[in-house]
């Protein structure tokens, strides 16, 4: 799925009072985890609304693919829905890609937040519709999420400041500038959209990427696969979230250094980005410029318009 170059699309600001929708368009969820992640979204200023069939279950998913879809749709297209927030990841949003409108997204642009699975729907809708998405928070995430990650949630939605995202713990494997909008997600989602209608392009982009619970050899399998697949040609810049439960961070960024030693591109690993507890709010298709000796990844422009 090559990047369309439409040109962004940046959502309307959310504000106190302003409603966001939750969807599950993935694995079914942690009822009391959610209700406490709904708790946090009413302490930010914001309605919620909860549809019914959200609760559905069909094995691993939350209800059949063509419910998980339509109820997507709904929640997007809902008048009174601001902002969408998916309730959980885990796996289900490839099976839904074929199902969607993307033509309705375009034309009804909203925040949209998510992240592991919904890295899927991220990088899709972004590419689709030229619409700036948001990796974040999950509904059930946000119910332990720390002050910072709810705070960089708020910035990024309902501010009008230009994002920046530095890291105390930021490891340079490769120093150098890059200028580029942000496009990745989990690495383990997006390798396996490999050979399908929404393969990855992130030529001339900043990639980000991250992952939980995958051993280093998978990670190697996985980077060797997309590199011969093309998928990192041209791209401008690397910057890696958090990789947790995937044993030492030092060896996870030698694999990454071995398999990017070719490419002249700056490489920033360690920001709180993905499964870690610290989990900070990046749009999606929004310019940035990565300093990875600064190890500063800033924003040229706030990420919604008011």
């Amino acid at each position: 799925m090559a990047p369309e170059n439409l040109k962004p699309i940046r959502p309307p600001r959310l504000k106190p009072g302003d409603t966001v929708g939750i969807v599950a368009p993935a694995s079914p969820f942690d009822r009391d985890m959610f209700n406490q992640g709904l708790k946090v979204l009413v302490s930010m200023g914001f309605r919620t609304l909860v549809p019914d069939a959200i609760f559905e279950k069909n094995r691993y998913l939350a209800g059949s693919d063509e419910h998980r879809a339509k109820l997507f749709a709904q929640v997007f297209q809902h008048p009174s829905v601001d902002a969408v927030v998916c309730a959980r990841g885990g796996f289900g949003c490839l099976r839904i890609l074929p199902l969607l409108d993307f033509g309705v997204m375009r034309t009804n642009p909203k925040v949209f937040i998510g992240h592991s699975d919904i890295s899927a729907l991220l990088v899709a809708i972004t590419a689709k519709t030229g619409l700036v998405t948001f990796h974040g928070p999950l509904a059930t995430t946000l119910a332990e999420a720390p002050e910072s990650t709810r705070q960089s949630m708020l910035a990024a939605i309902s501010s009008d400041t230009h994002l920046k995202v530095t890291s105390g713990k930021g490891v340079t494997i490769k120093a150098g500038r890059a200028q580029g909008p942000i496009i990745g997600g989990n690495l383990t989602t997006l390798c396996h959209l490999l050979g399908t209608p929404f393969e990855p392009r992130f030529e001339n982009h900043i990639l980000l990427l991250e992952d939980r619970g995958e051993a280093h050899y998978r990670i190697d399998r996985m980077l060797f696969q997309m590199k011969l697949a093309g998928c990192f040609e041209g791209i401008a810049g690397l910057v890696l979230g958090s990789f947790e439960e995937c044993g030492a961070l030092d060896g996870v960024f030698k694999i990454f250094e071995e398999h990017f030693r070719d490419l002249n591109v700056p490489i920033l690993a360690g920001l709180g980005v993905g499964h870690g507890k610290q989990n900070m709010t990046i749009p999606f298709g929004l310019a940035a410029t990565l300093d990875a000796d600064k190890q500063i990844l800033e924003f040229d422009q706030p990420a919604t318009i008011g």
